[in-house]
């Protein structure tokens, strides 16, 4: 059983929507699955040759073996709780950790967003329903944590960023957006924002706030099913 690795980069790459690692540990080469936010880093880089340290879940298949990297250890422990909830492999598990961070998936169990959770594609109503009920008992403390840091949650120490938002907050009130469905996919705007800005994109205040009710109005949509 292979629990932790550390060896050097050899090479990276990306296969459909799974990302890959091949790591020389003392000779032998490992080849393990990555989060996205990770592959993205190594990109950046370029870096030949670099060490790298990642907690492995292995999962052992009657034809394979498969490995699955993490940069932390936190990250690991989340992927096993959602691999130990039924219905959810190994795909899925990793599809939500590519999407969200770990204090946003408990975010969204904390105000039962199942909309946010069946933007992960592969998992459907019934499934978010079961996600949220299971991890809801699983993580019982974190939520209690989040729900006293509730009003730290959208503190963002850019200015700018943290302007943009609050007049994105006060441009959907005034369109009649109701403020819980504000509140809920404020995680995910406030991601997409920091993405852009990485990425050095036009950020302007019209393209967040035409994302910000495009997840508004499919959630609308949803529920009128």
């Amino acid at each position: 059983m292979i629990s932790w690795i550390s060896g050097n980069l050899v090479d990276f790459w990306q296969n459909n929507q799974k990302f890959f690692i091949l790591i020389n540990c003392q000779g032998l080469g490992y080849e393990v699955q990555i989060l996205e936010s990770f592959f993205l880093e190594l990109k950046k880089d370029s870096i030949s040759n670099k060490i790298i340290t990642l907690w492995i879940k292995h999962i052992k298949k009657e034809d394979s073996d498969l490995l699955f990297g993490f940069k932390s250890k936190n990250q690991k422990k989340f992927f096993i709780e959602i691999l130990n909830i039924r219905g959810i492999g190994a795909q899925i598990g990793m599809g939500i950790l590519n999407k969200f961070s770990i204090n946003e998936i408990i975010n969204a169990i904390n105000t039962q967003n199942k909309k946010l959770i069946c933007s992960v594609p592969g998992i459907g109503q019934k499934m978010s329903e079961r996600l949220i009920l299971e991890l809801k008992i699983k993580f019982k403390n974190e939520l209690q944590i989040e729900k006293e840091k509730d009003k730290q949650e959208f503190e963002i120490k850019d200015p700018e960023i943290n302007k943009m938002i609050e007049d994105l907050q006060l441009t959907l009130q005034s369109l009649n957006y109701k403020n819980k469905e504000i509140k809920n996919i404020l995680p995910i705007i406030i991601k997409e924002v920091y993405l852009l800005d990485k990425k050095e994109n036009n950020l302007l205040f019209e393209n967040i706030l035409k994302s910000a009710m495009n997840y508004l109005d499919k959630d609308s949509s949803n529920l009128a099913r």
